[in-house]
């Protein structure tokens, strides 16, 4: 099967961003990026990625920005996470709001004042998202691979959980080859499909044809 062929099939299974299905209109201002942030963060903290969407979303529609998720105390977060059904809800609770508060202080609520402090650097971008209370690594990479729909700059953008699953599937599986197969530099559609199939276990189905 050709690249081309393969990277139909991947998009047509999987092609919906983690962004998208936690209902976040993505987009190069204060909300949505904070939104993807706190996505992150969930979907980070090794758990199902259905139950770190589902704890996104509801956070985004009871805080929709940094300021507001600043100002409410952990037990207000709690109780959202907790009518969610998340795991760890105390921890999570407590970092979310550190995480929001240094947004707030640092960033002036706008994480483009992070991108440009990094001068639109990924490896700077990926280091001040680490500094985050409760971001690690994968939680860096997670909001790498979707804001680069929107922060042109990072792109393209991959890490090692793409490559992994490209590499599996027969796919390029540098940044620049997986830009090249799919003829464009925004990798946040394929390689959240990248995850998505990885995930699901259907690399064979997949490759088969």
């Amino acid at each position: 099967m050709t690249h081309e062929a393969l990277l139909s099939r991947l998009l047509e299974r999987h092609g919906t961003t983690y962004a998208e299905e936690a209902g976040i209109t993505l987009d190069d201002k204060p909300a949505p990026l904070f939104q993807l942030l706190v996505l992150s963060h969930l979907l980070s903290a090794n758990i199902s990625a259905d139950l770190g969407v589902r704890a996104a979303t509801a956070m985004r529609k009871t805080y929709r920005t940094a300021d507001a998720m600043a100002e409410a105390d952990d037990d207000a977060r709690h109780a959202v996470l907790s009518e969610a059904r998340f795991l760890r809800k105390r921890k999570t609770a407590e970092l979310l709001g550190r995480t929001a508060r240094v947004v707030v202080d640092d960033y002036d609520g706008d994480l483009r004042r992070l991108r440009d402090r990094a001068y639109g650097d990924h490896d700077g971008v990926a280091a001040l998202v680490r500094e985050m209370p409760g971001i690690g690594e994968v939680g860096a990479d997670i909001f790498c691979r979707e804001v680069q729909a929107v922060w042109p700059s990072l792109r393209p953008c991959s890490d090692p959980r793409m490559a992994d699953a490209a590499r599996d599937l027969g796919l390029p599986h540098t940044a620049r080859g997986l830009a090249d197969a799919t003829g464009s530099d925004d990798l946040s559609v394929v390689g959240a499909a990248l995850i998505r199939s990885s995930l699901a276990g259907d690399t064979e189905e997949l490759r088969a044809g």
